[in-house]
């Protein structure tokens, strides 16, 4: 039987951070991880390109996670986006930033990130452990640990980071979900978050006769940038509105956009997806353009004309929804029909369905009832001496970096406190 100072449970960004801090401050700590190698999901984030944070102030942060935003502004103060990049750098790893203030490493490689993780932990001389966790308990001050091959390692305080349900196949399998509830926590009901969403028919105008309409499989692989959208759900009521891109799937949409959206929605009951084509122009300004067109190409076809407007895959899906024959000469094209037209490039409208399972969520959302954590150490209310960090609590956010954040600052706030 083994006995250290901490133990670290969970081999992800919270637990290498709360692991390499607790050992930086000269105690005997202990990283536990049921894969053979650290950081497995990290290698996997940012399509491999590992979106690190994102470089902003704190009250930016705290705007940008939805889920329990302020519980975690003395985590954020006590471990900024801007201590993050500072700290990679300090490691050797060059940074860059992007689009939107998300921080990349400049090789675009994710496992440049894991390899600097581990040369930190390794320096501060971690032990690190790769083997399941079957249980967690405590003996007095003392909690054990029991491993798969019925090892039992002790610990004075013990860090759980062992993630949510996302990307199963990365070990997120919900363990520390039942440790935690164990030790009397409350685990709030948990569903994908930054998840793709479902989708079939894009909706004639009326919206009376789906039939209609078109598959949004007709759209798959085609990329939309600068482009708004609004989530509307069964009353009417717009419940979420973006500005930049998406991503059209064999399943339905995803990109950005969409994947921030569902960290925001709870369900997609009667809930809709309009699209506005062309944000930049008012229908007004949009009339004058197509005007212009139509006047300057007034013997081509209709569907001729497009092409300098729209996407080619999109070409086909806006000529049948405008209701405007594709070989009607342009000339011919009625005030009517351009207003059609113009209402199919302004309010492009989907049916949701529902949310991609949880297995090809990004993170998820719910988990360890925040309530009953010190907002300043990550420290139990109803145990002393246990910890959470990162993904396994109830915090979640959008996509752009933050959740990552969520997880370096959280680790770090408890490695500090143990």
């Amino acid at each position: 039987m083994k006995n250290y100072d901490v133990i670290v449970i969970g081999g992800g960004a919270a637990g290498m951070m709360a692991a390499g801090t607790v050992a930086k401050n000269g105690k005997k700590v202990i990283l536990i991880e049921k894969n053979p190698v650290l950081g497995k999901k990290l290698l996997i984030t940012g399509k491999g390109r590992c979106n690190i944070t994102n470089y902003c102030d704190v009250p930016r942060l705290i705007e940008n996670v939805p889920v329990n935003g302020k519980f975690l502004t003395n985590a954020f103060y006590g471990f900024s986006s801007y201590d993050t990049v500072a700290f990679f750098n300090e490691l050797g790893l060059e940074t860059k930033i992007e689009r939107g203030n998300r921080v990349f490493p400049a090789s675009d490689k994710a496992k440049d990130v894991v390899e600097v993780l581990l040369k930190y932990i390794y320096k501060h001389t971690v032990n690190v452990l790769h083997c399941p966790v079957v249980n967690v308990m405590q003996f007095g001050k003392i909690f054990a640990v029991k491993l798969d091959n019925n090892e039992v390692i002790k610990g004075e305080k013990i860090i759980i980071t062992t993630g949510g349900k996302s990307y199963p196949s990365t070990g997120s399998t919900g363990d520390g979900y039942k440790f935690a509830r164990n030790f009397g926590h409350k685990v709030s009901r948990f569903k994908p978050s930054l998840v793709p969403i479902i989708a079939k028919r894009i909706y004639p105008l009326d919206g009376t006769n789906t039939s209609k309409g078109c598959n949004v499989k007709d759209l798959q692989g085609l990329s939309l940038k600068n482009t708004a959208i609004k989530i509307i759900d069964a009353k009417e009521k717009i419940v979420y509105e973006d500005f930049g891109e998406m991503l059209f799937t064999h399943f339905g949409v995803s990109g950005p956009m969409i994947l921030s959206a569902t960290s925001h929605i709870r369900n997609l009951d009667g809930h809709k997806l309009v699209i506005d084509l062309k944000p930049a122009l008012s229908e007004e300004k949009l009339d004058e353009r197509l005007q212009r067109d139509f006047k300057e190409f007034s013997n081509k076809q209709f569907k001729n004309i497009l092409k300098n407007l729209l996407p080619k895959k999109m070409i086909p899906v806006i000529q049948k929804l405008s209701g405007i024959p594709e070989e009607k000469p342009v000339h011919q094209i009625t005030g009517s029909e351009r207003n059609n037209l113009i209402h199919s490039l302004k309010e492009l409208t989907i049916q949701l369905i529902k949310f991609r399972p949880i297995s090809d969520a990004i993170i998820t959302s719910g988990g360890v009832d925040v309530s009953r954590i010190n907002p300043k150490t990550m420290e139990s209310k109803l145990v002393p001496g246990l910890f959470f960090a990162g993904e396994i609590l109830d915090c979640d956010a959008y996509t752009g970096g933050f959740n990552l954040q969520i997880a370096w600052s959280t680790g770090f706030a408890a490695g500090m406190s143990c």
